[in-house]
């Protein structure tokens, strides 16, 4: 009688063993990330690395390739946690991106520098949409505010581009975002 309960955990181990070492595999994988100012204040970024609902990942280790406005680094992770290379001069928006076996994580920050003090802000990519066609809308529902419109849409354009935003960085963020609804 005490043999067939042998049997049952032996065969019950070598079944599981696949997806033992598959959880394993993927749990060293960056799905999500955010990112902070760096701890010691020394106008870098620190990207840290976490779950679906943003709770740092401290197990993850290991050297991961992202790209920071199409400039691809190699990241060391520490206890989940990497520091960008490159110091933040003046306020600017940063496209970082890292690509995994399922897929590419991507988001848009515009990090404010006042001071020495970074403070990273997370850009949705609906408003990258909603801004410029509030300013077409109102141009187009008010023909007297027609030309007030334009020139606050070239403004904001400017804006962005003065502070490192362009097409590229734009429509990689939009790509992402609707992503990210399927």
């Amino acid at each position: 009688m005490r043999k067939p309960v042998y049997v049952f955990f032996i065969f019950a181990g070598i079944i599981l063993m696949p997806g033992i070492s598959r959880a394993q595999k993927h749990s060293n994988q960056i799905n999500h990330f955010i990112v902070e100012e760096n701890l010691l204040k020394n106008e870098q970024l620190a990207i840290i690395a976490t779950d679906s609902l943003d709770q740092p990942q401290e197990n993850i280790n290991g050297t991961f390739q992202f790209s920071l406005n199409n400039f691809n680094y190699p990241l060391e992770f520490h206890d989940g946690v990497a520091i960008a290379p490159n110091k933040v001069e003046s306020s600017t928006f940063v496209f970082i991106k890292h690509i995994n076996e399922s897929g590419s994580h991507g988001q848009l920050f515009y990090i404010l520098k006042s001071g020495s003090d970074l403070n990273p802000i997370k850009i949705n990519w609906l408003v990258l949409l909603i801004v410029p066609a509030v300013f077409i809308l109102i141009g187009m529902m008010f023909r007297r505010l027609l030309s007030l419109a334009i020139i606050a849409l070239l403004i904001f354009l400017y804006f962005n581009y003065k502070h490192g935003m362009d097409l590229t960085t734009f429509f990689e963020t939009l790509v992402h975002g609707i992503k990210g609804i399927f």
